[in-house]
């Protein structure tokens, strides 16, 4: 019997510099836009490992997840299909270099940030308070 369920995934808003990192996509859907580093979780890891892993795999930074940001399931998000992203706010540490699913790895002042694939602009929009917050302190 095969279960017919939504996929999961995990963002990752980033704090490098006192600026947002997001990438830029390199492969569809969305080839070409900014989105926030993430992707699919694979069995056996928990969200907290698949955080960090897509964002060294498209980043190159290492993280610190500061807290859990939230649960993003609209069933229309990602054009592929059903998706269940699981969003955290972290603090990035290294150098960023693009890799794997990104074409390139950018800065973002938090007042300056481009339309975005999926529901990215969304989610760093409800994160706006608490991205103050953590910059008010760094």
């Amino acid at each position: 019997m095969s279960l017919n369920t939504p996929k999961l995934t995990v963002d990752a808003v980033i704090l490098l510099d006192e600026k947002i990192v997001l990438i830029e996509r390199k492969n569809p859907p969305f080839r070409g836009k900014f989105a926030l580093p993430g992707g699919f979780v694979d069995i056996g890891e928990t969200t907290e490992e698949a955080v960090a892993r897509e964002v060294m795999e498209e980043t190159g930074l290492t993280i610190e997840i500061v807290k859990l940001l939230g649960v993003y399931s609209e069933p229309s998000r990602d054009p592929r299909g059903h998706t269940v992203s699981i969003v955290y706010m972290v603090r990035g540490k290294g150098v960023p270099k693009a890799d794997s699913d990104a074409k390139g790895v950018y800065l973002f002042d938090i007042h300056d940030i481009p339309e975005m694939a999926f529901d990215h602009n969304l989610i760093i929009e409800n994160a706006r308070s608490d991205i103050y917050g953590i910059l008010s302190r760094m």
